[in-house]
């Protein structure tokens, strides 16, 4: 069946930075399911030859090597443009002409993407209802797709989850987390499933902690009103962290689908202990870098963390007594996303090393971006020298192992849509959920003021008092930049 990819917020930066460039790459590829035709939908008159020529360059300049003038040439016939706002009626009517008359009054299936901000999601879903665009007829379908952040708290998780199922049940509807679409991410599932040995040490037993940290090297810059209502918290942790989170920790599912997916990915989440206020003093840690407060649209006395650590518990039976230390920051050290799987000590230290408090224990290192690959360390013998021990890396790269660059997430995440396949995609159980493990933390900042905001200096780690603060967790931060190979 024929479908129809429809954008609106088409005029804005997402459409022409990662959306138009990743269904480009597709088409390239041959990877776009044929009959495939792309409408946009902004309040900026262009007519259908303006908008492709204007995306021509944008792509041009995001796709770089992968660009070819002839290709796009055939591309951009696919692509058409309908002019209209999102508060108007008249608008959707136009709207659903256009897109009728481009499918040739045949039976497609739709995928609605909402690159708009937020507070237009609720307007632009009861439009489409209204128009009657959200009708699946003849055996074709509809579906929607949500853009980050979905909701700031749970109660307006659980409004905007209303106001969408009011017009699409939830099978149709595709909250989008572009973390889940890097390949890094996906590998994960197959370490730990395709590969027996690691599962049977991915447990309690084995493991002493799990470290997950995404580091921003770049400032709050230009986006400082923005971040004013956001903060690290809710920009990184309520999705990204928490996604790797469950990824890391969720059990395999009985089979590789969207619901037994998501299934085990939510029973994570249920496990996931809330932070009372009290724990919330000792089990999180605030800052702010050094120089946030001159930043245009940062109010002069903002309190907004750009820093934060989190400690979170997962309450079963494989994860019992194991800490999960999430982290996050701006004007980092570097760029860096990465999963550290610390696992315990051997329990007799049979050589005599120097100092056993030298000897370091087994470490996986899950390198999502940007140098994408996974490190396992280990101890080997030092030659002559007796029996001194030394940590030792064995190395995999996905652009070594692979060869060419890594495809953006978007481009998996957007055939996933077209395709119906939801596996990578938030389910509303599981957008509240993870709204009721941040919400607690948020309420006990703005209330007890505790712990304190720290400062600390751009090009680190986060604040020094981070170091004594993993200390009395009994752990150590890994603090390595990645190497590009």
């Amino acid at each position: 069946m024929p479908n129809t990819f429809i954008i609106f917020g088409a005029s804005g930066d997402l459409t022409s930075r990662k959306l138009i460039p990743a269904l480009y790459v597709l088409f390239r590829k041959k990877r776009l399911p044929a009959d495939t035709r792309i409408v946009g939908f902004s309040r900026t008159p262009f007519t259908h030859d303006a908008w492709r020529e204007k995306l021509a360059g944008t792509t041009k300049e995001f796709t770089g090597k992968d660009f070819a003038a002839e290709t796009w040439s055939k591309f951009a016939q696919t692509i058409f443009y309908q002019a209209g706002d999102i508060d108007k009626p008249d608008s959707f009517s136009a709207l659903r002409a256009t897109v009728e008359q481009i499918e040739e009054w045949q039976p497609s299936t739709r995928v609605y993407y909402l690159a708009t901000s937020p507070q237009f999601y609720e307007e632009a879903i009861a439009q489409l209802g209204a128009a009657g665009l959200a009708e699946e007829t003849n055996g074709a379908r509809r579906r929607i797709v949500i853009e980050k952040p979905f909701g700031t708290d749970l109660a307006s998780a659980q409004h905007l989850n209303e106001a969408v199922h009011k017009v699409f049940s939830e099978k149709q509807v595709y909250r989008i987390d572009h973390y889940l679409g890097k390949e890094t991410v996906q590998n994960i599932m197959v370490l730990r499933f395709a590969n027996s040995i690691f599962e049977p040490i991915w447990n309690r037993n084995y493991i002493d902690h799990v470290q997950i940290t995404v580091a921003e090297e770049v400032t709050v810059g230009r986006r400082g009103e923005y971040y004013e209502k956001a903060g690290i918290v809710r920009d990184m942790f309520q999705n990204h962290l928490l996604q790797l989170l469950m990824v890391t920790a969720m059990e395999a599912p009985v089979k590789y689908q969207a619901d037994a997916v998501r299934n085990e990915k939510v029973k994570v989440l249920e496990a996931v202990h809330p932070l009372t206020p009290k724990e919330v003093a000792w089990n999180t840690l605030r800052a702010q870098y050094k120089g946030y407060l001159n930043e245009p649209g940062v109010a002069p006395d903002s309190t907004t963390p750009t820093y934060a650590v989190v400690k979170l518990c997962v309450d079963n039976w494989r994860w019992q007594g194991v800490p999960f230390f999430l982290r996050s920051g701006k004007a980092m050290s570097c760029r860096s996303s990465q999963i550290v799987i610390q696992f315990r000590q051997p329990p007799h230290q049979l050589f005599n090393h120097k100092s056993n408090q030298d000897v370091e224990a087994n470490r996986l290192i899950i390198q999502i971006q940007p140098a994408e690959g996974i490190q396992l360390m280990f101890q080997t013998k030092t030659p002559d020298a007796g029996m001194d021990l030394r940590l030792t890396e064995l190395d995999f790269s996905f652009s070594r192992e692979f060869k060419g660059e890594i495809p953006e997430a978007y481009q998996r995440l957007l055939l996933d849509t077209l395709i119906g396949d939801a596996s990578l995609f938030t389910r509303a159980d599981e957008a509240e959920l993870a709204w009721g493990i941040i919400d607690p933390i948020l309420a006990a900042w703005q209330t007890t003021k505790q712990p304190d905001l720290l400062v600390y200096e751009p090009g680190l780690w986060g604040p020094a008092e981070a170091i004594d603060w993993m200390y009395h967790h009994g752990c150590q931060w890994f603090d390595t930049c990645p190497v590009l190979t």
